[in-house]
């Protein structure tokens, strides 16, 4: 056998199965347990252990401390970097704007959520201490009405849950992104949410889309309501709906104010967006847009021309920019450990779950306390009636240690009863304190009576739990920020209304170069400047909103919006088709027209003598495709490419000798775009159709010699005066 010396690899094989199971998986299960997705209650454990260090720390009451401090203290608890446990706590800030409900009360320079640049101040600069409504989140706590786990050293406890009083998974927005999954949950209202829990509670049939009437966020906006897509996010958890930014005109000074916008825009991108529109000639309404957020909040100020409409343009605005975003739902929430996509009816019904098990700890800690208590006052009551003879039994023990002992003998109580009287000082042995101990044994007996029957009674238990949701709804509940507007009353308007239309001519040249001049440069232009052996192969006249198709000599069709293009003078070179319109580097456009609003059809001659007429219609689709293959058939080589509005007299010439003079209309329709055609020209071996024109563009010294009435025919020889007539030596060239 080989010994295996020190200087060999050693390696052992294992299934990739086996390795990703062993090494990936518990990674990608931290990461969605313990990081990016939120628990019923609303929090990730970022969350949850800095607001629990903070609750430790004694800042539920009192004044604010300074943020390091909270940072320090937390990184017990999560010791993932100071500057993590900063940003989760800006976050959460009111300052910041993030949460529709904040849950730190905030002093300095916490940032804003709709701004990029606007960063937070450094820890050492701010303030902090909860906010009141975190009462509600640590709501009996100490009472043990979640469970407490060790943290990362063992030296502390914290909660896997907060026993929050209120749906606060719904109430406040929460996003994060796992290993193959995310979670991305909008905020609610919250005196809708807690109204929507409460007849939740009482009918589980309850029409949710009535009480919870849509997402709410604190940036404000507009969400435009549309009910089917609301239901569908409803009960399945996923789905978008649009939000918009809010704005007023001051017609004094033409500046439209937006004052509100999505929740998922920023500032930034906003002006960005409008900056390139701008610049790229799509829009020429505005003559300037500022960042104008101060301390008064958020304004951003467009400059508008005083001939410009600001509704119709804030129309186009709310189309080409993130004045106006999509919030995608999903809904993603862990429960019970394991990460679930739930409606909203299944997040109610875990979290009143949860909310009864809470209450239910809760009782009957309250109810073992009470017991414990009234316990030790059941002793107390016995040696009440007797407090001479306690007196001589402690009197006459001649040693401490057998008090305990010799008042369980004598009056026949427990240890901890016993210890409870032993303790019970000299000063206490009258009337007054114990009439009071006895009524406190009447009292005890019915507290307990009240809390055994709410732990035998779900139904106390849910009356709890609405008289929690009235009392934060009324205590905390603040007005919608986000506006809702009907679908039906936002104003479509076709972005093309936007465009000016003007007209503009089309170059085409050999070399696949393209040049759109408008008409008022025409007039003023010199000679076209061209690449050395370059033509010009086609002219257009048309508009600048026009679509017009392309056709390459790879059989594809390109279909193109004029106004997309960007303007030239007849000195420049053009624009390179290749780059504009991302055709193939060897691929080269040998025709263009009008799309003719998809009527007329084309014609398509190739050199066997087959020619392929097809409706207009064949290339017109329902999406906006810029390309279309298999244009036009490709079973012999293109010769030329025509568009007719209408049947008319075309001309076919034979190897430049022979021609033939027909209509149209004798040449049959084809469904197919990329159809072979049909044998319109009969062809002697060797002999190629080699030009198709229109009637007009050959000069016929007697037409009707040319002329056939019927296909396939073979054409007439081409008189010597027409050849001299039309220049005949030259090759004739695809128009």
């Amino acid at each position: 056998m080989k010994k295996q010396t020190n200087t060999e690899s050693k390696y052992i094989e294992q299934n990739i199965t086996d390795t990703i199971e062993n090494n990936y998986m518990p990674y990608a299960m931290s990461v969605i347990v313990s990081r990016a997705i939120p628990g019923i209650d609303g929090f990730k454990p970022s969350h949850r252990k800095l607001l629990y260090t903070m609750y430790k720390m004694g800042l539920m009451n009192g004044d604010r401390t300074k943020s390091t401090n909270v940072v320090g203290q937390t990184m017990k608890l999560n010791p993932h970097g100071d500057a993590t446990i900063y940003e989760t706590m800006v976050r959460l800030a009111r300052g910041n704007e993030a949460l529709l409900v904040p849950l730190v009360d905030s002093k300095g320079n916490f940032g804003k959520v709709y701004s990029k640049n606007m960063a937070f101040a450094a820890s050492r600069y701010t303030e902090v201490r909860l906010e009141k409504i975190c009462e509600e989140v640590f709501k009996d706590i100490d009472k043990n009405t979640v469970d407490m786990v060790d943290n990362y050293d063992g030296t502390m406890k914290e909660p896997v849950l907060f026993p929050t009083a209120f749906p606060n998974i719904l109430a406040n927005p929460n996003q994060g992104i796992a290993v193959s999954m995310a979670s991305t949950i909008c905020s609610f209202n919250l005196k809708e949410v807690c109204n929507a829990t409460i007849q939740y509670i009482k009918n589980k049939n309850t029409d949710l889309l009535k009480y919870l009437k849509a997402p709410d966020f604190s940036t404000g906006g507009e969400i435009i309501y549309n009910a089917d897509e609301l239901r569908k996010i409803y009960s399945t958890g996923r789905g978008s709906f649009k939000v918009r930014a809010k704005y007023r005109y001051d017609k004094k000074s033409s500046i439209i104010e937006v004052y509100e916008i999505p929740y998922t825009s920023t500032i930034e991108s906003i002006i960005d967006k409008v900056i390139s529109l701008v610049k790229s000639g799509k829009i020429k309404e505005i003559n300037d847009i500022r960042n104008e957020t101060d301390l008064g909040g958020l304004k951003i100020a467009i400059d508008i021309k005083r001939s410009a409409d600001p509704h119709k343009l804030m129309t186009k605005l709310y189309k080409m920019t993130p004045l106006c975003d999509s919030f995608n739902c999903n809904f993603n929430v862990l429960v019970n450990g394991s990460p679930r996509c739930m409606s909203v009816a299944e997040i109610l019904d875990e979290w009143i779950l949860f909310r009864q098990e809470c209450i239910e700890r809760k009782t009957y800690f309250e109810r073992e306390k009470k017991k414990e208590k009234l316990h030790l006052l059941e002793g107390l009551s016995k040696i009440i009636l007797d407090i001479d003879k306690a007196i001589r039994i402690v009197r006459n023990t001649p040693e401490d240690a057998l008090v305990v002992p010799n008042l369980m003998e004598g009056f026949g109580i427990d240890r901890i009863q016993a210890e409870y009287v032993a303790e019970i000082k000299l000063r206490n042995l009258n009337k007054d304190y114990i009439l009071k101990r006895t009524d406190e044994i009447r009292d005890l007996n019915e507290e307990i009576y009240m809390l055994t029957l709410i732990l035998e009674d779900k139904q106390l238990v849910n009356n709890i739990i609405v008289e929690d949701l009235k009392r934060v709804s009324k205590k905390y509940g603040i007005d919608r920020k986000t506006d809702i507007i009907s679908e039906d009353d936002v104003q479509v308007i076709d972005t093309e209304e936007f465009i000016d239309d003007y007209g503009v001519k089309l170059f085409l040249t050999k070399e696949n170069y393209f040049k759109k001049i408008t008409l008022v440069s025409l007039r003023s232009a010199s000679e076209h400047k061209l690449k050395d052996d370059d033509e010009i192969i086609q002219e257009l006249e048309s508009t600048n909103k026009s679509e017009i198709l392309m056709f390459s000599d790879k059989c594809n069709v390109y279909k193109v919006k004029l106004y997309e293009l960007a303007e030239c003078k007849a000195s420049s070179l053009g624009d390179y088709l290749n780059n504009i319109i991302g055709i193939d580097k060897d691929e080269k456009i040998i025709y263009m027209t009008e799309n003719h609003g998809y009527n007329g059809y084309m014609l398509f001659a190739y050199q066997n003598g087959k020619i392929s007429k097809i409706d207009m219609k064949a290339y017109e689709t329902k999406t906006a495709r810029k390309k279309l293959i298999n244009a036009y058939g490709n079973k012999s080589p293109i010769v030329n490419i025509l568009y007719l509005e209408n049947d008319e007299d075309i001309l076919l010439v034979r190897d430049s000798d022979k021609a033939m003079l027909l209509n149209t209309s004798l040449i049959p329709l084809k469904q197919t775009k990329n159809s072979s055609g049909v044998q319109v020209y009969t062809l002697k071996k060797g002999s190629v159709l080699s030009a198709m024109l229109k009637k007009g563009d050959f000069d016929f010294s007697d037409i009707d010699y040319y002329r056939s009435e019927k296909i396939p025919a073979t054409g007439h020889f081409i008189t010597d005066e027409d050849k001299k007539k039309n220049d005949m030596d030259y090759q004739l060239k695809i128009e």
